[in-house]
């Protein structure tokens, strides 16, 4: 994958969460094009080796540390093995998360649940482990949220008020942290293109160009977003080019609030 042309993050140190999918892929090969070294977290090690020979032009380009990141420990063990193959860390991704596509009577007690410990406690315990390190660097962390944590959407109880934590968590973290220089700044896409996506699209019982129409058909520019569209906005997002940015949400919706 070409980085766009205006990225340089030759000698960065970064780690993506969800790295081996999605945004997250998208994310972390992008990086990597760009000069980073990059470190992606995940439970697919076969889907993560695959990556690592796409994206690796040399062999200590990309690595692999899988896990869990529902699990505190998880989180911490991933932060430190990071820091131990990268020798510290300048930026961190969240990118993983999961999605139920029901109303909140729909919703079961271990769906509510798993939505929480993904989104939101993984994403805080993997930004409380690497805060230390990016202070250090006076380093950005990128917390990806969604549109649903500005609006409601139908059948979504639990991610909405996922992304809705992860939002406003993001910004708290971002007033607390701007004094050592550690830029906090949560990204809001509309519906991508990803296997996530698609995956919800199957849980509805809709073929995927179906799927993919009436997401569209939503949106002013009459398309859903790629993923190399969210991976370009979190390398804006890291460059020098927005040293000024912090805690403001940046959204990717093809015009919906416009």
């Amino acid at each position: 994958m070409a980085a766009s042309i205006q990225f340089d993050f030759s000698g960065k140190r970064v780690l993506v969460t969800g790295g081996t999918s999605g945004m997250g892929e998208s994310t972390a090969l992008a990086f990597a094009a760009a000069g980073a070294r990059v470190v992606i977290t995940g439970r697919n090690r076969v889907r993560a080796d695959e990556i690592i020979k796409r994206g690796g032009e040399s062999t200590d380009s990309m690595a692999f540390v899988a896990g869990d990141i529902s699990a505190r420990e998880a989180c911490d063990l991933i932060v430190a093995e990071a820091v131990g193959i990268l020798g510290g860390l300048d930026i961190v991704v969240n990118s993983a998360g999961i999605i139920y596509h029901a109303t909140a009577e729909e919703t079961t007690d271990e769906q509510w649940l798993q939505t929480m410990n993904v989104n939101v406690n993984g994403m805080f315990f993997i930004c409380r482990a690497a805060l230390p390190h990016l202070k250090t660097s006076r380093g950005t962390i990128i917390n990806i949220a969604s549109d649903a944590a500005l609006s409601g959407s139908y059948h979504l109880t639990a991610y909405c008020a996922s992304k809705g934590a992860v939002l406003q968590m993001t910004r708290a973290m971002a007033l607390d942290y701007a004094h050592e220089g550690v830029r906090i700044v949560p990204i809001c896409p509309g519906d991508v293109d990803t296997p996530m996506l698609r995956g919800e699209f199957r849980d509805r019982g809709l073929e995927l160009a179906t799927g993919l129409q009436e997401s569209a058909d939503g949106v002013p520019l009459k398309r859903v977003c790629s993923a190399r569209e969210v991976a370009d906005m979190v390398l804006y997002a890291c460059s020098d080019s927005a040293q000024f940015i912090t805690g403001y949400p940046l959204v990717l919706d093809g015009g919906n609030r416009a």
